[in-house]
This record gives C-alpha cells, structure tokens and sequence, in this order.
C-alpha cells in the first residue's frame, strides 16, 4: 500500500491510497474460499463448488465486499501510521479502480488540534446554595392542610360559596337531548375546584339546598368531540351543602404523612427544595465552568467542524423564523442578517471549542463512560417514549451516531465534575434569583447548549375533561 500525503494545511490533510491490485486479488480470492466452503449449486456437492465458478457467478458481489473491507482497512492503517486524530469521520472518495488493476481512492479528514489544558487546580467557582424558603415552607404546609380538609353539614341554612360542597342532582342535555356522562345522583362537587365544564360552578355558587335550577355553558373546543363547542343546558338540585372544616398544622398532619411531628415534616419540604434547587445550582456551576474554560483555552478549531455547527444552528433558525417567528429573542428581530450570522458563528465556535476541549480533557484523564452509565442513559430516554421501549434500543444498538449522541453529555458531566473537584470552590448562599441570572447574557454556556429561545408563557392546565365532569366519559 502506497499512502501520499496531498494536503497539510492546519487542522486539514488528504492523502491518496493506492492499494496493489495483487492485494485486492489476493482478498477476493481468499473470501471467495471461504465461500466456497458453503456454497450450494446444482452439479456439485455442498462446499465442492470450484473458487473459478463462483468467481464468474458471484465475483462482482464479493468484490464490492472486499473493496469495502479493503478501504476500511487500509484507511485505518494509514491513519495509523501517521499518528492521525480525526476530530470526526474522515471522507473517503475511490478515485479509480478496474479489475485486475491497482486502487486508488483519496481520504480528507480533519485532525485534533493541539490543546495545553490549564491547571483546573488554579481554577475558582462559586457554588451556590439557595436556603430553603420558609414562607414557601409554610405555604406548602397550608396546601397540604387543604387537600385533607373534612367537611361538615352547614348549619345555619345559607346560599351555597366557593369552597363550599355542593352535594347535588344533575341532568345535561343538548339540543333537548340527553347525552352519555351528563347525569348523576349525590354528586360532591367542590365549588371553585374548576372540576366541571367552565361556568358550571360558578352558577351553583348561590343556591341553597333544595333549589332546582338551570345550568347554561358551552363545552370548550377541546372537549370529547360529539360535545367539543356545543351548548348544553343541566337541570341541576342542590340535596345538601358542606363547608370545610380547617386541619390544624400539628403534628398530626405529620403523622398522616408518615412523619413523627411537624418539625420532621417541615424538614423534609425544606430538603425537597433544596433537591429542586440543586439541578440549578449544577446547571450554574457548569455553566460558570464552561465559561472559564472557554476563556482559558484558544487553539485552532477544525473549520469544516465550525462550518457544521453553523449551519445547523442557522438552519434551526430560519425554520424557527418560518414557523414560529413568535419564539425569536427580541433581540435578534432588529438584527441583520451579516449580524446574526455573526452572533451564531461564534455560538457554532464556541460549541466546537468546548466541545473539543472537553473530549481533550476526559481522553487525558482516562475518563470513559461505562456501560452500565450508558444502559442508564438510554433506560431514560426509553422512558420518554412509553410504549416504544423496545424500539428505542434498537434504534440506539444499531445507530452508532445516535449512541455517540447519547454519551456525549454523560461524559461531558463526568468531565465538569472531575473538573470541579479539583478546582477552588466556594459555598456561597444566594437568593433564587441570583441562582437564575445570566450575569453576562451568554446564548450558549453549554457545550451542546441551543441558543435559548424566547421564553413561552406558562402554558394552562390542559383542561383533560370529558362530558360534564373532567376525566368522566
């Protein structure tokens, strides 16, 4: 095998391969034996069939095998031999080949850039400790007070409240007519609950036992479809009303959760906070890290690899742009085109740098991700689509790329804690909103990170209901 070095210019090489057309005959010959030695064809005995006839009757198909195989070899041997690091896979064009003669095919790759990795012990970070917030304490114990409430008869006759129990008679009709899921006897119906159709317990809130009245709303458009959008009037009696009775905070509302006393019970909502709280606090402190180290680290980044990354991040964009112009940051929408792309370059960039830099470090330090972290890793994404489990695995087993995919964070989070525990780190206690901030307005802190989009407003709890009651058919 002869390997010519055409390129060296940065981070980019090309060579040309020529392999001797003997090896490429000693290949196929060598693999039409093997074949040989099972092949079946009338005339012939099973593994009799001579290496001359199956090479006139199958020589073009074993030919591309051993081509492919001959490339794949041959490229990771020249590779090899010239002590090359493609930062991703190289591409491999066969310039000529015929049979009986030499072949010749080309390899254009990019290699790893030289990297000094800072001294991380030098390193200072803040990691920030948000304290529990004892009025969000407090207000989760009254919730929790809520939802145990018990009830009692109202005594003193009055018109019925929002909080009140309405135990009551219903029929619902549309168009005169009855419809399935419309009626019940003896109903509880928590006024101000939003557990009906909208309106519905708005127009009880007032009534007293014993009243009959009629009940007008309008299904919402998102309802079961033979009601979605349709008037219905329910003929409606309130047989008796209910008022909450309050559940003292002690430590009997402890008990019942299966704590000793209240300060037990404040204690484990104080630590669900903090639990809540600390996925921030990782995200800040990786993101404070990344920073650094973007800063730290300036060597040459493979163009081709930037180019990509551009180019995915514009695409992204302009599709964004199409479809939901909504979700474009404020900022961006008075922008040029010559600026924005000049904006997501040098997103593109710094995705590649860090990205790079942190390959770097976990290669150095023999960081690996075991396969039992990466079973874990698609055991999660597998849950994400219930019902598609299987598929899911065999989709990750059979698409190298798309394992490739799935490590990368795991060991990109095994490399910032590596990182952060050999750097100067500071506890420091701080507000949630200083937890939150984005001291310097950075688009892509992350390694893998997307240029946030405009924030949506926090979507309405799907309504999820059913005939005259949520969730009733």
């Amino acid at each position: 095998m002869q390997v010519t070095e055409t390129t060296n210019e940065g981070l980019k090489r090309a060579y040309k391969v020529v392999v001797p057309a003997a090896d490429i005959e000693k290949k196929l010959t060598a693999r039409l034996g093997e074949i040989a030695k099972s092949a079946r064809m009338p005339g012939f005995r099973p593994g009799k069939v001579p290496v001359g006839l199956l090479k006139k009757t199958h020589g073009n198909t074993v030919m591309g095998e051993v081509l492919e195989l001959t490339v794949k070899e041959s490229s990771q041997n020249a590779m090899k031999d010239h002590e090359l690091r493609p930062v991703s896979q190289p591409k491999i064009e066969i310039e000529k080949f015929e049979d009986g003669k030499d072949l010749e095919y080309s390899i254009e790759l990019e290699v790893f850039p030289e990297i000094t990795l800072t001294d991380f012990s030098k390193l200072k970070l803040d990691r920030f400790k948000v304290p529990a917030d004892e009025e969000q304490v407090n207000a989760t114990l009254e919730q929790m007070a809520a939802s145990q409430k018990e009830t009692k008869p109202v005594e003193i006759a009055r018109p019925a409240q929002a909080g009140d129990v309405a135990v009551i008679d219903f029929v619902g009709r549309v168009d005169g007519e009855e419809f399935a899921g419309g009626k019940a006897d003896g109903y509880s119906l928590d006024l101000g609950s939003g557990s009906f159709v909208p309106g519905f317990e708005d127009q009880v809130i007032g009534h007293s036992v014993g009243d009959t009245f009629e009940v007008s709303v309008t299904f919402p458009e998102n309802y079961a479809e033979e009601l979605a959008s349709k008037d219905a009037v329910f003929e409606v009696t309130v047989k008796e009303l209910q008022e909450g009775v309050p559940v003292e905070i002690n430590d009997e509302i402890a008990k019942k959760m299966g704590l000793e006393n209240l300060e037990e019970l404040k204690k484990s909502i104080r630590d669900s906070q903090e639990q809540e709280l600390s996925v921030f606090t990782r995200m800040r402190i990786k993101r404070d890290l990344l920073d650094i180290l973007d800063k730290e680290h300036q060597f040459e980044l493979p163009r081709a690899m930037a180019d990509a990354e551009f180019n995915a991040i514009w695409e992204q964009f302009q599709n964004q742009k199409e479809n939901n112009p909504d979700q474009i940051d404020e900022d961006d929408k008075n922008k040029s085109e010559t600026e924005l792309k000049a904006q997501y370059r040098e997103i593109a960039e710094r995705r590649v740098r860090l990205g790079l830099l942190l390959a770097e470090i976990g290669r150095v330090n023999e960081i690996t991700v075991s396969p039992e972290e990466l079973n874990r890793a698609m055991m999660q994404e597998a849950q994400r689509h219930q019902g598609q489990e299987k598929e899911v695995f065999e989709y990750y087993k059979s698409n190298p790329e798309a394992m490739q995919a799935l490590e990368s964070p795991v060991l990109e989070d095994k490399v910032v804690d590596f990182i952060v525990e050999l750097a100067d780190v500071t506890e420091k206690e701080v507000t949630i909103e200083e937890l939150m901030q984005n001291p310097d307005g950075d688009a892509a802190s992350d390694a893998n990170q997307d240029k946030p989009k405009k924030k949506k407003a926090a979507r309405k709890k799907a309504d999820g209901k059913s005939k005259a009651k949520k969730g009733k058919d």
